[in-house]
């Protein structure tokens, strides 16, 4: 599909849950999230319709997120159903990697090809402090048993927050050095709840290239992803640098999001909804109205202006 910008939208992140099983400071609120009527969220047929409608119409990418995705009943089920889609060409997870042994054999078996992990910290102290009481070593045995059954490569999320865990930059850069994992830093972004938070913690990914200056850039990025590749000199893995603050990516976005609500969001940082669940449950033309939608997407986001967004990141899936 392309869009009035001439950009080829083939990615899809489906956000299967509003819930979590942590509650980082910067995403979700300390007493948790209130739980939606069963009938407001898109049951695991729902959504593997709408993930149907959009490969049909040349979507080959497809990410499930949350809140955090191993929570939500039926997942595994759901991963097998989108997996055998003619068309699917990528199928990946973010997960925060706390039940990712108990379920990462049966996710590859269902078909799914990858992982990325949030982590913010490799200190169980400040890890149990950030996430409000999250266990660092559950997610390093998820790493492991990810790795062993092949959910590779494998990707950690690090959210770059000022007086926390700037000082870990040089320790993250080295994983890349022994592991064939790639550890991408993104900035905090000021999303719902947590704007004014993150805000005050805010920190440039210009420090990351200050600190190790012996990062070398790769040849041959994906100009789609939101990521700008470096490599230590004989590393293993690499360093993904990801600035949707300081640094846009608009012009070559190929993205759309589904909210665990049926609402297709067109950019992650606008307001606007499209209610693809009523359609769905309407019984209109589901191809149609997507088709349509898609050339509703904005050009560019708005961050540098302050036009922050009113829903929180685990409304959203990232």
């Amino acid at each position: 599909m392309k869009d009035l910008f001439g950009r080829n939208i083939n990615y899809l992140r489906i956000s299967v849950t509003d819930l979590c099983n942590l509650r980082c400071q910067y995403c979700m609120p300390q007493g948790g999230v209130c739980k939606v009527d069963h009938e407001d969220v898109l049951s695991i047929e729902e959504f593997y319709e709408i993930a149907k409608a959009f490969v049909s119409l040349g979507i080959n990418k497809i990410r499930i997120t949350g809140g955090e995705p191993l929570v939500k009943k039926g997942i595994v089920e759901l991963v097998e159903k989108i997996s055998k889609l003619d068309g699917v060409k990528d199928l990946a997870m973010t997960t925060n990697g706390i039940y990712l042994k108990d379920y990462a054999k049966q996710l590859k078996d269902a078909g799914l090809n990858r992982v990325n992990i949030s982590l913010d910290t490799l200190n169980p102290e400040k890890y149990k402090e950030i996430t409000r009481g999250g266990s660092l070593l559950k997610v390093l045995d998820g790493i492991e048993e990810a790795k062993k059954v092949g959910l590779t490569p494998i990707k950690i999320n690090t959210v770059l927050i000022g007086d926390f865990n700037t000082d870990e930059i040089e320790n993250f850069v080295y994983i890349t050095k022994q592991e064939e994992i790639d550890v991408r830093f993104i900035e905090l972004m000021p999303i719902g709840e947590a704007s004014d938070w993150a805000a005050k913690k805010f920190v440039s990914n210009s420090m990351i290239l200050d600190k190790v200056k012996e990062l070398e850039k790769t040849e041959g990025n994906d100009p789609s992803s939101p990521a700008v590749y470096y490599k230590l000199p004989g590393g293993k893995g690499k360093v993904g640098i990801i600035n949707p603050i300081s640094c846009k990516f608009c012009d070559a976005c190929n993205r759309v999001r589904l909210t665990s609500r049926g609402k297709l969001k067109l950019c992650l940082h606008s307001n606007d909804e499209i209610d693809l669940k009523n359609v769905l449950q309407s019984g209109r033309d589901l191809e149609k109205t997507i088709k349509e939608a898609i050339l509703q997407k904005p050009e560019e986001h708005h961050l540098e202006e302050g036009k922050y967004i009113i829903r929180n990141m685990y409304e959203i899936g990232g």
